[in-house]
């Protein structure tokens, strides 16, 4: 018994030990009569967020504060002591400590801060959503989510500035003191939040808080007091919002894949908001219920049309019709509860609003008035700035915007004499467009494009940028237009990969680490909605490794938008055209493009769930993946061939002059003979390194007429890009695909083979190959090719059709 004594006592130790370490390692609880040292943490039930002592920065002071467990920044999101730091001499002596009901932080056996429970309270815990805290059996006594620092978590709330429930910024990077900025709401102040400097001095103000596609706010009354609270839709988003120390409000999403902080949207310096100086210029008003919230007065149009499109309202607006001082060629126009926000108006003392509108008359310089009380008027001078269409009546006032006459009362008058005149047409053009645009439109548009709106930063994307399989439907995804501005940097010319027929291209960022390429339909675009249709009716049912895969689109706020898979080495032609470049471009690669557009026609004619004919193939509308694999992208000008159909007619021409075949350029008839011919093109443009164009001018017509006197001279080979090195175990190799691309430009659609017969015999250097006859080369006389590439994705560009 007595020998056994010491062995008790060891482990006896040694149980105590793995507690503590138990507790300090898996615990999400201090409980009284525990405490919490320097060296240990309490760690949520889920692991998203830990609890314990930290230095911010490059400071050697030290504080208690919440942080998230897994992810690799160390990103704090709560400070306890954020006023009282802890210094390094007394770091060692320091503890967090339940006792007494309260939860008490000793350094050096004195207590410097302190949360005082009721006198039943019996536990502090960290939750799985940042929350801290102080609770009894019947609940919770005390929480962090009522005391924020800088840092605002979904599930919390934001109440007035008043009170302790506000956020408050850090004084820098290295000190979470109380800053100079706070953010809160205000009494009387509606459903609006305020970003204050020195408590005092308002910054920004919010207007209604705009949900995201990550996130939604939400007004609660809590205990008769209301609050702004917001959530995510998916807990597995996470999300911060922070206000900085220079007095911005940052919202950040992470990102996995990037290992770093993503942000969303910045204020007060996001032009899309209201509260942003000038952000909307001059002649402009905001308005938060509408997306973009940046509009033209009525009368006005912006100064720089491109900028505008761009999202970037700083330029403002001007008149479209100059304003005359003459009194009888000028109206007012009115404005209803607006506002402006900066500025120092001319204030008249009046008895009436038509004495204001007298005054302002009287002006040539006066551009607006305002009756902001009932004696007072206020005068307007030159351009109007910061005019925003507030939501609360009480707080704006009615603005009347001085306009020359005939550009609204000429106007309506001549519109009145119309009807007038022509009031039966125009009743029954009423009823008929009333009834196509809201009954018939929406249900086409519903057809084409169903489903709810989708985040496209949120797309799931494999390694070669795919969606995954499992999550393919053949029903096209419809993006939300505010999460493609988000992975575009709202269109950011830095993002411009390059412009075509369709519009510009821009490389969007997914917050997975994955790119994309968004495709913008302009409005000066030679295709339109027809095209923009069948390319998302046609390639979303389209499955096949050489084919661009189309992942959504959008059609929001008028916006015709194709999001594709990213191709990071751009098309074909930016390789095999550029002296500096195309021996980048092997005989091996060479041959792997040809035969992979091969299969990818072959799908297309052969094995689709619809028999498709491209009509506008061309080395520009090849795209290569990061492998250099070959993938067939443009689609606006394809059609599908319905049950054993092999050919059709049509009156629109369309295609590049060069590829299209003779029969389809010159009588408007089309069949897979038509993409036959293309490829023909393709096929001896590769080989050879040069355009179908390149000879004009020379001796030959055309590129075709070249390779054809060449073959008939028995000198084909001369054909050969000189860069390229034919390996020597296959020396014929070039003529036998010189031979397949002749004869796949034939004249007469009859002799050129299908594309089954033309794989056979790319893929099998037995199958017998016939002589071809002459080809159409007198085609490419009516105009010259221009081959249209952009830096990283290639857009077809209407071209002589």
């Amino acid at each position: 018994m007595v020998a056994t004594s010491p062995f008790r006592l060891l482990l006896f130790l040694v149980f105590s030990i793995v507690l503590s370490d138990r507790f300090c390692n898996g615990s999400d609880i201090i409980s009284t009569g525990q405490s919490l040292s320097t060296n240990q943490t309490i760690v949520s039930k889920l692991g998203k967020f830990e609890l314990g002592f930290f230095s911010p920065g490059s400071s050697s002071n030290h504080y208690v504060g919440i942080w998230y467990k897994n992810i690799p920044i160390q990103t704090v999101v709560w400070v306890a002591n954020r006023n009282y730091p802890i210094s390094p001499s007394y770091y060692n002596s320091s503890r967090l400590e339940m006792s007494n009901n309260n939860l008490n932080l000793v350094v050096n056996s004195v207590t410097i801060w302190t949360l005082k429970g009721s006198s039943n309270a019996s536990e502090a815990a960290i939750l799985d959503t940042g929350n801290f805290v102080l609770r009894n059996v019947s609940g919770v006594e005390w929480q962090s989510f009522d005391h924020p620092s800088g840092t605002w978590l979904p599930g919390g709330v934001i109440g007035l500035l008043e009170s302790e429930t506000k956020l408050v910024s850090w004084r820098n990077g290295d000190d979470p003191g109380t800053g100079n900025y706070s953010l809160g709401m205000e009494r009387n102040g509606g459903s609006e939040v305020f970003l204050k400097k020195n408590g005092s001095e308002t910054i920004w103000r919010s207007g209604v808080m705009k949900n995201t596609d990550l996130y939604n706010f939400s007004y609660v009354r809590i205990k008769n007091t209301d609050f702004l609270r917001y959530d995510v839709y998916n807990e597995s988003t996470i999300v911060r919002i922070v206000l900085h120390s220079g007095g911005l409000l940052y919202h950040y999403v992470w990102s996995e894949a990037r290992r770093d902080w993503f942000t969303l949207a910045v204020e007060p310096s996001d032009p899309d908001f209201c509260r942003n100086y000038e952000g909307c210029g001059a002649n402009a008003i905001c308005d938060v219920n509408y997306s973009p919230a940046c509009r033209c007065l009525e009368g006005f149009v912006p100064r720089v049309k491109r900028d505008w499109d761009l999202f970037d309202f700083s330029n403002g607006c001007v008149r479209e019709k100059a304003l005359q001082c003459e009194k009888e060629k000028t109206v007012f126009m009115k404005v209803n509860y607006a506002r402006s926000w900066r500025g120092s108006p001319e204030s008249r003392n009046v008895s009436s609003n038509g004495e204001c509108e007298s005054f302002c008359l009287t002006d040539c310089l006066c551009s607006a008035y305002a009756n902001s009380s009932g004696d007072e008027c206020l005068l307007f001078k030159g351009e109007l700035l910061d005019l925003e269409r507030l939501q609360n009546d009480s707080l704006g006032d009615d603005l009347y915007i001085r306009m020359e006459s005939s550009s609204i009362v000429s106007g309506k008058g001549r519109r009145k004499v119309v009807a007038v005149a022509l009031a039966v047409p125009i009743a029954a053009a009423v009823v008929v467009l009333c009834f196509c645009f809201c009954y018939l439109w929406p249900k086409l548009k519903r057809k084409f494009f169903r489903g709810e709106h989708q985040d496209l930063l949120l797309l799931n994307l494999n390694p070669n940028g795919r969606v995954e399989e499992k999550q393919r439907q053949y029903e096209l995804p419809v993006f939300s237009f505010s999460s493609i501005v988000m992975a575009t940097n709202n269109f950011s010319d830095t993002n411009k990969l390059g412009e075509g027929g369709f519009g510009p291209v821009y490389k969007g960022e997914l917050l997975n680490g994955m790119f994309v390429a968004v495709k913008r339909l302009s409005s000066s675009s030679g295709q339109g909605l027809e095209e923009f249709r069948n390319e998302t009716e046609l390639i979303a049912k389209l499955q096949h490794r050489n084919l661009v895969g189309i992942l959504g689109c959008c059609t929001e706020n008028d916006e015709n938008i194709l999001v594709y898979e990213y191709m990071p080495n751009k098309s074909l032609d930016f390789f095999l055209f550029e002296s500096n470049k195309k021996d980048l471009l092997d005989w091996k690669k060479r041959v792997r493009i040809i035969e992979g557009i091969a299969q990818g026609l072959l799908y297309l004619h052969n094995y689709s769930r619809l028999r498709i004919v491209h009509r506008d193939l061309k080395a520009s509308n090849i795209l290569l993946d990061a492998e250099m694999n070959p993938k067939i992208s443009d689609f606006g000008m394809a059609r599908i061939f319905g049950g054993n159909d092999l050919q059709a007619n049509t009156k629109r021409i369309v295609g590049t002059y060069g590829y299209m075949s003779p029969e389809y350029a010159m009588k408007g008839i089309f069949s897979v003979k038509s993409d036959v011919y293309s490829f023909g093109v393709l096929m001896l443009e590769i080989i050879s390194g040069k355009t179908i164009s390149s000879l004009y001018g020379s001796d030959h017509l055309s590129l075709l007429e070249y390779a054809w006197n060449m073959w008939k001279q028995e000198r084909a080979l001369e054909l050969v890009d000189p860069v390229l090195e034919i390996p020597a175990s296959s020396p014929s190799a070039p003529l036998r695909y010189i031979q397949i691309g002749l004869l796949c430009v034939q004249e007469n659609p009859a002799d050129r083979p299908l594309m089954s017969d033309a794989v056979g015999m790319l893929n099998n250097e037995e199958t017998a190959i016939a002589a071809p006859q002459h080809p159409a080369f007198s085609v490419g006389t009516t105009s010259r090719v221009e081959i249209c590439s952009v830096n990283e994705l290639t857009v077809s560009q209407v071209e002589a059709r």
